[in-house]
């Protein structure tokens, strides 16, 4: 009989493994990780792990740069998305899917708030830069929705069920602001510090004093730990603990005295702007520690907000992103600023990938990329225009059985389909989602096929 040599004992049951755990002195942040390496995770019972990630970016597309030319295999990809071309052969993109939701609220807050619950705004007193004002979305959006699913099963359940990453979100939270929905009038908002999710992963620290107390810790429990694994394990290990080593250098960093006094910035622009780069890396590279660690199963990535002004300047562009997209599409320079502001974001959206395809299943399974889906969004599918239609959908992963590496045109459909289509591929067989009138014709065609 064949046995498995990084499963310690396949009857072992997981009290007495978190007992062995415990035995060797390990602290709280770090328990959690090590529960679900290999050598020390529970055998796998039933079917695959499978996850969600949803990234957000905003302001719309250039669509001659985004989109291809023709429907069927993906052969290239335009300027805006050559950075995907490792994972062309996993990568689904769908043009013609529209939010068809109306309402109260101008395009970018139903642009927003109605692209994950597919749903109307609530009225409101929130008042936008036309149309009439409103408040939060009336329904819950579809990553909640998984997540509810995932966690009403003991074998899907995990820690948190889903995990909300912001990137230079404001701190203010209005309709422009939020994109999840526990419920109607029910905002969730993401976390856009890295330390404060860091706490929320692994402990919580009340300053950074303390969380470098809890790095410590932390480091301290994988060097301890790495002696008594195997070689993969070793690997996953050696993978946190850069996570963990990048972090306290970003502590190391961020309290050294400037030597000048901090000048007060003006309204609006945010003291992080030109840190989105670095901030980015840190929350993806926490996401993917938390899904090797199964945190989580269901998480978003939101940068910034609709009507997102960022300035990227480390890109040269001085201009804030907002501003660049009301540009007419003669404007070539804009366009052109454009193209490269959406290669960035197509970029972390890569390197998410990237992370993801490395990083082994704990089970043994595959790669935490072939059981992923990560949907690219955005509020608008144009910025100028502030169309609702061809809302830029771009899936890359696997693990809800979907057909990759081709570009699909669909009718004008609604995305309410799309969004069941996501519910469907979990298992969760839902017959609307959203408002109903959008729902009748089901989940969208030709995914799997």
């Amino acid at each position: 009989m064949s046995t498995n040599k990084n499963q310690p004992n396949p009857g072992m049951a997981a009290k007495t493994r978190r007992e062995f755990l415990r035995s060797m002195g390990l602290g709280a942040a770090a328990l959690p990780f090590m529960a679900n390496l290999p050598s020390f995770a529970a055998p796998p019972v039933g079917k695959r792990k499978q996850r969600l990630v949803i990234m957000f970016s905003p302001d719309g597309i250039v669509p001659s740069t985004f989109w291809p030319d023709a429907e069927g295999p993906l052969t290239s990809f335009k300027k805006s998305l050559e950075p995907l071309e490792p994972f062309r052969d996993r990568t689904l993109m769908l043009n013609g899917v529209c939010d068809r939701i109306r309402g109260d609220g101008d395009g970018h807050m139903r642009g927003i708030g109605c692209l994950l619950t597919g749903i109307e705004l609530f009225p409101g007193n929130i008042q936008g830069g036309s149309d009439t004002p409103a408040g939060w979305s009336s329904g819950i959006s579809i990553d909640q929705e998984i997540k509810n699913f995932l966690q009403k099963d003991p074998a899907t359940r995990t820690r948190f069920g889903s995990l909300e990453f912001g990137v230079m979100v404001p701190e203010r939270a209005d309709t422009w602001t939020r994109m999840s929905y526990a419920g109607p009038n029910k905002p969730v908002s993401p976390i856009d510090n890295p330390y404060q999710m860091f706490n929320r992963l692994y402990g919580r620290a009340k300053d950074q004093e303390s969380l470098r107390s809890v790095l410590d810790d932390v480091g301290e429990d994988l060097k301890q730990v790495r002696s008594r694994v195997g070689v993969e394990d070793r690997r996953i290990l050696e993978e946190h603990a850069s996570i963990v080593r990048d972090m306290e250098k970003q502590l190391q960093s961020s309290s050294k005295d400037v030597g000048h006094a901090v000048p007060v910035l003006e309204p609006g622009v945010r003291k992080d702007n030109d840190n989105m780069p670095q901030i980015s890396k840190l929350q993806i590279d926490l996401m993917v520690n938390s899904f090797a660690a199964d945190f989580a199963r269901v998480a978003t990535l939101q940068y910034t907000n609709s009507v997102g002004q960022a300035r990227f300047r480390w890109l040269g562009i001085e201009e804030g992103q907002h501003d660049l997209s009301h540009k007419e599409d003669s404007d070539a320079d804009a366009q052109e600023k454009l193209t490269r502001i959406n290669r960035w974001y197509c970029e972390q959206l890569a390197y998410l990938a990237k992370r993801l395809s490395e990083t082994p299943e704990p089970d043994g399974n595959g790669t935490l990329l072939d059981n992923t889906l990560i949907v690219w969004t955005n509020e608008l599918g144009k910025g100028n225009s502030h169309t609702l239609d061809n809302i830029p959908f771009v899936l890359v992963g696997g693990g809800m059985g979907f057909n990759m590496g081709r570009s699909l045109r669909y009718k004008k459909v609604a995305h309410n389909r799309l969004l069941m289509s996501l519910a469907h591929g979990v298992g969760h067989r839902i017959t609307r989602f959203g408002n109903p009138d959008f729902c009748a014709d089901g989940p969208l065609p030709n995914l799997t096929t």
